[in-house]
């Protein structure tokens, strides 16, 4: 579904992303004067793997599920993009096809600026050179991370420090403590325990071991991280 005005939450989810809000005004506006605007529903595909990269992207509201699928058939979620963040210029600059698949994660708006405009802007701003190549730099700096932490931290900080992003990216005050925090994306546990790398069954007993600490609680509706320095001290453990 398209309609070609972001809501006042939207554009204010981009203006406010990171990367994003350094970049200079003239080039944010003529970023946005060239973007249209889609929405989609849950699980509908945005972008398929093998597709030629048309469009650059943000995520303006909900989330965009990142997947590969594996030779038996079986989607492996590989990671979630949030408002405010764009991606899908790597795959402009290669020229080459997209690698994965995209779909939405719930009620989704998705701002495309087309690979030609894309082009005129880069031709028209060299300042997006340099910001594009400070956000490949922080994207490799954030794959590191992870493929450390894979190979290094047990599951139970793994899931710590997941968590923890998930309450920056996503969290809410919860309506019943204001010291607690709705994480208000909805990810089953198999999800989860992809973005993990591990079994449901691990991060299910993780899970329920925080329960238990009083970290977090787990309700029907989504988790509500309890003790978020709890939480802290554990991914640092």
């Amino acid at each position: 579904m398209d309609d070609p005005i972001l809501t006042m939450e939207e554009r204010e989810a981009i203006n406010n992303g990171r990367w994003f809000s350094s970049l200079s005004p003239s080039l944010r506006h003529d970023i946005l004067r060239c973007a249209y605007v889609k929405r989609f529903q849950d699980g509908n595909l945005i972008c398929a793997r093998g597709e030629p990269p048309e469009q650059w992207i943000a995520c303006a509201k909900g989330a965009v599920r990142v997947s590969s699928t594996t030779l038996t058939g079986k989607q492996i979620t590989l990671t979630y993009v949030e408002p405010g963040i764009w991606f899908g210029d790597v795959a402009i600059f290669d020229g080459d096809r997209r690698t994965h698949d995209a779909y939405a994660h719930g009620e989704t708006t998705i701002l495309n600026v087309a690979r030609a405009d894309f082009q005129k802007i880069l031709a028209a701003h060299s300042e997006l050179y340099e910001a594009l190549l400070k956000l490949q730099a922080r994207r490799i700096r954030l794959l590191f991370g992870q493929v450390e932490d894979l190979n290094t931290l047990p599951l139970r900080a793994r899931l710590a420090k997941q968590l923890g992003h998930l309450v920056r990216s996503y969290g809410i005050t919860s309506l019943s403590s204001n010291d607690e925090v709705r994480i208000t994306l909805q990810l089953a546990q198999e999800e989860l325990a992809q973005l993990l790398g591990a079994s449901r069954q691990r991060v299910n007993q993780e899970l329920k071991t925080m329960e238990r600490e009083g970290v977090i609680r787990i309700e029907p509706s989504g988790l509500v991280v309890r003790d978020r320095q709890a939480l802290q001290r554990i991914a640092e453990e």
